[in-house]
């Protein structure tokens, strides 16, 4: 049994990685959820560019996203310099630009499911709540929000369980920083590259297969309860 306890780097990293995938879905669901219906619902030019920028991150090398969110949001950064002089808030190398790497490398995942839950929703009950006088944000929080949930849950679980496993952009943007930055994928790569951390390396490898099969098990339960709630 002792093989199988965990160190206190070994919690801590999966401590850390529980946190930045929290964050990543909470910051990724808003701009996740109306880029999906700009792409569900609307026509306009430029919509398969955006399609296309929408899912880069599932075709590029993770080091470029990362190196890209270096430049951008690193403290003399583009925007990162910004934020750092004016709000004190920095990313690089630190575990808030571990949840924003996380969130950039998921959101692909998290739009399309969104997506695809707010194209097989009848249009025409959108139309007969604008009929009726409803706005538009009324129609999407009293008729389409509540049609989607199953999605959005389903988006927001694929985002956490993405973020789990991210590494390439979070180890090129935040680096490796034990108790900083130093997420389960990263905490395993480093078990991976001492001697005598093959014991380490199992045991985290296990725990991510437990999270993230709990996590796509509990989606699948919260789902199944939503749609029916909602077919009631």
């Amino acid at each position: 049994m002792d093989s199988f306890s965990l160190s206190a780097e070994e919690v801590e990293a999966v401590r850390l990685s529980l946190w930045v995938a929290a964050w990543a879905v909470l910051a990724g669901l808003p701009p996740g959820v109306l880029v999906a219906w700009v792409l569900a619902r609307k026509r306009f030019p430029g919509k398969s560019f955006l399609d296309g920028l929408v899912h880069l991150p599932l075709v590029l090398p993770p080091v470029v996203i990362g190196y890209t969110l270096l430049v951008l949001m690193g403290k003399r950064g583009v925007v990162g310099s910004f934020l750092y002089e004016n709000f004190g808030l920095a990313f690089a190398f630190d575990w808030k630009g571990a949840a924003l790497a996380s969130a950039v490398m998921a959101f692909p995942l998290l739009v399309r499911a969104v997506r695809l839950s707010i194209e097989n929703v009848d249009p025409g009950l959108e139309t007969a709540a604008r009929t009726l006088g409803a706005g538009p944000l009324r129609v999407f929080f009293t008729v389409t929000l509540p049609l989607i949930l199953p999605g959005v849950l389903s988006g927001a679980v694929l985002s956490f369980a993405r973020s789990l496993g991210e590494f390439g952009a979070t180890i090129t943007f935040v680096s490796n920083i034990p108790g900083q930055t130093r997420t389960l994928p990263l905490a395993l790569y480093t078990l991976t590259q001492v001697p005598g951390g093959d014991a380490g390396a199992v045991r985290l490898c296990v725990l991510a297969v437990i999270i993230a099969l709990l996590a796509l098990v509990v989606s699948e339960a919260l789902s199944h309860r939503l749609r029916a709630a909602t077919q009631r």
